[in-house]
């Protein structure tokens, strides 16, 4: 089939290396927010003083003053400043790169799914309790093969969340508090559920993020939605996505249409082909839909087999009924 063609080897060694930047500035944020987003300062107590850290919520005595709480200071300070000085340095260089990545065709993934994803990532649950399924996905599959995909195969006017509710969150501050609709809003603010326990949010633009999340039985208790606020969305059970929670997932950096790098977590492409085929079989798929389904999935299917060699009878897809992997 020809819905996609190959990268240009130009285009390649830009990919190349806005990838090595960004995964440079990320792996430097993250280690910030897990590990020094605290500062360290020292506090007056009646005995003398004494060194604490803070995260602006609660202050912890890390020990009197001495050379030795003197050098642990000194280091910790040490280690924030250059971690932040990395990242900024990084992301200017990436915003120098975005005008190549647009120039070169690169920038794919719509503006209101890249700042959604940014959001989602920042606040630590992009591949961890959430993944992208849907349309959106198959930015990342482009990357991963290699190919550039044609638009009207990957145009979306929404974006779909997989929740896995098995996942322990830690979570602080707004994200604690609102959850996902919190993160819309610093997207969108016009970002609202379509009701009370919706799974679904539209903003005045009509665009529409879905948190899925697989059937369980109903024995089970299960998170419904990942902020405390009753607005936040609740995650709707479909059946068939338990394939999807169970498969192995992939990442991949893809670029923005304002030629800034994100990062996409989501399933196997081989899961994603045999599951939009099994979908596009449904009866109660709609008419319009149902072709749109079967196209993506024979896309993916080719790029799966002939790009990156992957097997449709792999041991890790044992998950997958065997007769919906051999279907595709």
């Amino acid at each position: 089939m020809s819905g996609f063609k190959e990268l240009s080897n130009e285009q390649r060694r830009q990919l190349i290396d806005v990838e090595q930047v960004f995964t440079a500035w990320r792996d430097d944020r993250n280690r910030f927010e897990h590990g020094y987003r605290a500062i360290m300062k020292w506090g007056k107590r009646p005995n003398g003083e004494y060194l604490l850290r803070t995260d602006g919520v609660s202050n912890r005595s890390l020990g009197p003053r001495s050379p030795e709480t003197e050098r642990i200071k000194a280091d910790y300070d040490a280690a924030r400043k250059a971690l932040k000085t990395g990242q900024k340095k990084a992301w200017a260089r990436l915003e120098e790169m975005a005008r190549v990545n647009k120039a070169l065709r690169l920038a794919r993934v719509p503006r209101i799914a890249a700042r959604i994803l940014r959001e989602v990532d920042d606040a630590g649950l992009l591949g961890t309790a959430l993944h992208v399924v849907g349309t959106n996905s198959l930015f990342a599959y482009e990357m991963k093969a290699g190919v550039i995909i044609n638009s009207d195969m990957v145009a979306t006017g929404d974006a779909d969340f997989l929740f896995d509710a098995r996942r322990s969150l830690h979570l602080t501050g707004d994200v604690k508090a609102e959850g996902v609709i919190g993160l819309l809003r610093k997207v969108d603010k016009s970002f609202r559920a379509l009701g009370p326990r919706s799974f679904r949010a539209k903003n005045d633009d009509g665009y529409f993020v879905d948190l899925i999340t697989p059937m369980v039985d109903a024995r089970i208790q299960r998170r419904e939605k990942i902020g405390e606020a009753n607005y936040d969305l609740y995650s709707v059970e479909i059946y068939g996505l338990e394939w999807l929670i169970n498969a192995p997932k992939i990442a991949e950096v893809a670029i923005g249409e304002d030629g800034l790098p994100l990062y996409i977590s989501c399933v196997d492409p081989r899961v994603y082909a045999a599951h939009k085929l099994w979908v596009s079989q449904q009866p109660d798929r709609s008419a319009v839909h149902r072709p749109r389904d079967a196209a993506q999935a024979r896309l993916v299917a080719e790029l799966c087999r002939d790009y990156l060699a992957l097997r449709f009878d792999a041991p890790e897809l044992s998950a997958m009924p065997k007769a919906l992997r051999n279907a595709i």
